[in-house]
């Protein structure tokens, strides 16, 4: 099967695609909202999701309920909330165990800008190049300066430096940070870009206007996982966001979808 035909799992016959993130229990375990994975991903589903980003283990566990859903599966890791390191993310998963559990794309971080870049960006080029041979696309998380970098290491500017990075490193689709000025990420990208949620946010509209000034000036969607899946209401937050990805809707209309 090719890389095409796979990303048509994860994006719309519009080009936009939801993906809801549920991999966090890879470094913080029983994170909150993804206690009981099967009662999200149930409401996820519910709420109009595209695709999922998870971890191998959920992946295997929960693929009945996940079947309807475009799979990402993450292939890599680092240090856990038990641990005092940080560093580079290792390699833990191959493209066969990917293709074992049906996987559309594989995910991996690189960190352009921080001390580890290029241990993070060989990890993304070696992956990019073992999955295409098999036909499976590539997200690359592409963060600047890494998960704990500061605000000033997030412009448009940095953004779009490490976004273009990831394509040329083979990636097929770009998660990345949102920035004010973000079409000069989208365009000069030539690979689809969806925008990263980052930490719990306080107010939901906030992230609502973000997703929506991105998808505004040509973003291909969001991958987005604790604003959804520690929302008070996890559906309805994923059909909020699926009314802007796919429908246009205002960033008012996406509010009375989730009741607000």
């Amino acid at each position: 099967m090719s890389v095409t035909r796979r990303l048509r799992r994860i994006f719309a016959q519009d080009g936009k695609g939801l993906i809801v993130a549920i991999d966090h229990g890879l470094l913080d375990g029983p994170v909150k909202g993804l206690e009981h994975p099967e009662a999200t991903i149930e409401k996820i589903v519910a709420g109009g999701a595209n695709a999922v980003l998870t971890s191998y283990g959920l992946a295997r566990r929960f693929a009945a309920e996940l079947a309807g859903l475009g799979l990402i599966m993450r292939v890599d890791g680092g240090s856990t909330g038990l641990g005092s390191k940080g560093g580079p993310g290792r390699i833990f998963f191959t493209v066969e165990d990917a293709l074992r559990l049906g996987a559309d794309a594989l995910a991996v971080s690189a960190f352009p800008g921080a001390d580890d870049e290029a241990d993070t960006l060989q990890n993304l080029a070696m992956v990019a190049g073992e999955a295409h041979e098999w036909g499976l696309a590539v997200l690359g998380e592409m963060v600047p300066g890494g998960f704990d970098s500061p605000a000033e290491m997030r412009t448009a500017d940095t953004v779009a430096i490490a976004t273009r990075i990831g394509a040329e490193l083979g990636a097929d689709v770009i998660k990345t940070p949102y920035a004010s000025g973000f079409e000069a990420v989208t365009s000069t990208s030539y690979v689809p870009v969806v925008i990263l949620g980052g930490a719990k946010r306080g107010k939901e509209r906030d992230m609502l206007a973000d997703i929506k000034s991105a998808i505004d000036v040509g973003a291909s969607g969001v991958a987005i996982g604790r604003n959804i899946f520690q929302a008070d209401d996890p559906g309805a937050m994923t059909a909020a966001v699926a009314s802007i990805v796919h429908q246009n809707a205002s960033v008012d209309e996406a509010m009375e979808v989730l009741g607000g």
